[in-house]
């Protein structure tokens, strides 16, 4: 059985960002991922990250990654089914392997949220999609709609304009919310045009998306012609591992974490976007892991400080 100081499970930014300053602690650590970069590989422009204007979700990745690799960081790509407390320690049971670690950080992010209506399942990757960057290519002169009115729907709508002729983005209330900057680049943008007071309740058409039905007329009918429905309704947070644990989780079932990534479990930590903040940004979420690393780095020994001996969460 391979021992660690500290196992990070989640392989994002995030936890790449722990692993990072968990091998600059000269901590033995390792990073058990079944999908590297999690779901910011997915986006295509990055222009709030501190220090670099424009990046892509992929390249900063990769440039956090390969920082962390420098160290010494080992990353496993497998699936953990199981963590387990013992009396100083940890189980981490994966696929094939168990793991004994002294600290874990749970960083295991989101997966997108559905809107759980007719058609939604039917016609998934034949029309119906969750991420823009990955797809928006295929509707080169088509007309699309985004689902949703956050700030991540507004910028799928800007990158879907790159492709798409005319795109809609269809809104369950009064003004969609995306920030400022992105708010002005969508209205003078002339192939956007969103539909506010507006729910989609079915996805319809043949072998593809060919229409989406709204729960109120637009133009006169409650049939909307689209080849494409690309949903950014907001994320689900992977918490399923640390609930099991006994981790304490919020109303959103998103990890209940202090100031310094302590959850209530001591030896315990978490960062990213499956903890409680209310601002979950690739630079909070990197904050959160590395914070986290210090915490666990603490806890291990490394440094004999009073107090680090769990949250009173």
């Amino acid at each position: 059985m391979a021992k660690y100081d500290i196992v990070i499970i989640g392989g994002g930014v995030s936890g790449m960002g722990a692993a990072l300053y968990s091998g600059r602690f000269m901590l033995k650590t390792a990073v058990v991922t079944t999908m590297p970069g999690g779901a910011i590989i997915n986006t295509n422009d990055i222009a709030n990250y501190p220090g670099i204007k424009n990046i892509t979700g992929f390249e900063l990745f990769n440039r956090i990654s390969e920082h962390a690799l420098e160290y010494g960081v080992e990353v496993i790509n497998s699936t953990v089914t199981r963590i387990k407390k013992e009396k100083d320690y940890f189980l981490i049971y994966m696929d094939e392997e168990v793991l004994e670690s002294k600290a874990v950080i749970i960083a295991t992010g989101t997966v997108w949220k559905k809107l759980g209506i007719p058609g939604e399942e039917e016609f998934k990757s034949k029309g119906v999609h969750y991420c823009a960057l990955c797809d928006g290519a295929f509707y080169k002169g088509k007309t699309v709609v985004v689902v949703g009115g956050s700030d991540t729907a507004a910028k799928d709508a800007l990158l879907l304009t790159e492709y798409a002729d005319k795109v809609y983005i269809i809104y369950r209330r009064e003004k969609i919310r995306a920030e400022p900057i992105t708010l002005s680049r969508v209205e003078e943008n002339s192939k956007i045009e969103i539909i506010n007071n507006t729910n989609v309740k079915e996805i319809q058409g043949q072998t593809t998306v060919q229409k989406v039905l709204l729960d109120k007329p637009y133009n006169g009918s409650t049939e909307f012609e689209t080849q494409g429905v690309f949903i950014a309704i907001g994320h689900i947070p992977i918490s399923n591992l640390a609930k099991d644990l006994g981790v304490k989780l919020n109303q959103k079932d998103e990890i209940v974490i202090d100031r310094r990534a302590m959850t209530n479990i001591s030896g315990v930590f978490a960062a990213g976007d499956v903890c409680d903040g209310d601002f979950k940004q690739a630079i909070t979420g990197v904050a959160e892991g590395v914070t986290a690393a210090y915490s666990a780095y603490n806890f291990v020994g490394k440094v004999n400080l009073s107090g680090l001996n769990g949250s009173s969460l």
